[in-house]
């Protein structure tokens, strides 16, 4: 398939199975989200086939990001690139809305984290 594709939120989430998984992973800072069918990879993977079915046909980039691949699994990934996520104002909308959600929900929970350390000292 052509890199020149885009897909919509609506049909990458249809892959998150063995048979047919795929996910978003890129962002702003290194050239933007892109689809990936990883299915042929599932069994290769090292981390097992569990931890990409888990965020399976959805935004996966965070979760890429925060284990810190390497050089050699970001050229492996370009192997498996479909398209480009074409983001319309409702799903860019929506992302806001989720990472305001996830932020705000790390920060209240640092802050109930603080009181308690602060109680028993």
């Amino acid at each position: 398939m052509s890199a020149e594709k885009e897909y919509i939120l609506d049909e990458i989430s249809q892959h998150t199975t063995t048979e047919s998984c795929w996910l978003i992973i890129g962002n702003a800072s290194n050239g933007g989200p892109k689809v990936y069918d990883v299915t042929k990879y599932l069994d290769d993977h090292p981390g097992g086939a569990e931890v990409m079915l888990d965020v399976a046909g959805q935004d996966a980039d965070e979760f890429f990001e925060d284990i810190g691949h390497s050089k050699e699994a970001r050229a492996e990934l370009k192997n498996y690139l479909v398209g480009n996520f074409k983001i319309d104002a409702a799903t860019l909308a929506k992302m806001k809305a989720d990472a305001e959600a996830k932020a705000q929900q790390k920060n209240s929970g640092t802050g109930i984290m603080l009181i308690v350390l602060m109680a028993l000292f």
